[in-house]
């Protein structure tokens, strides 16, 4: 995945210490109620489509960008799935990053379905009882955005 430039930035002064970093998950469903996924090129697997805003860019304007970029498909947000905030990941070159995911339900409404980019490998759409080996984050939110349930996040805890 390309760094986006902002980052590149803050990385000269901050090093490879934690950034806290919003980032968005689009969950794209066609007419037929398949979803939309792309084989990455970092790590060769099938995922969801996601990304991080650009500053200033509201979440569903970045979920409709990455689809469109990644895929060549064009989407509509429909509602907010999920709010989480994802534990820390540390890359290869030692830079730590914290996401906070907002996971939108998003409709097709035009495009044909290509890998549009030098991120993605290969790009398709999959039924849903019949995707390809995918890890938990990207299932569960593909179940989440299935279900007619209003947003879940984390409960808030009493302390």
């Amino acid at each position: 995945m390309a760094t986006p430039d902002f980052i590149r930035t803050l990385r000269a002064s901050a090093g490879h210490q934690l950034l806290w970093l919003p980032g968005v998950t689009a969950i794209v469903f066609d007419d037929a109620g398949r979803v939309l996924l792309g084989r990455r090129t970092d790590t060769r697997k099938w995922s969801v489509i996601g990304g991080i805003p650009e500053p200033g860019e509201q979440p569903a304007d970045c979920a409709v960008r990455e689809v469109f970029e990644e895929t060549a498909v064009r989407c509509l947000p429909e509602r907010v799935v999920l709010v989480q905030a994802l534990q820390p990941v540390t890359y290869g070159n030692g830079d730590v990053c914290q996401y906070m995911d907002i996971t939108f339900r998003c409709r097709a409404v035009g495009g044909e379905a290509r890998v549009n980019d030098d991120e993605s490998l290969d790009v398709g759409w999959f039924a849903v009882d019949a995707l390809p080996e995918l890890n938990e984050f990207g299932l569960s939110r593909i179940k989440r955005a299935m279900a007619e349930e209003p947003t879940w996040f984390e409960p808030a805890t009493l302390g």
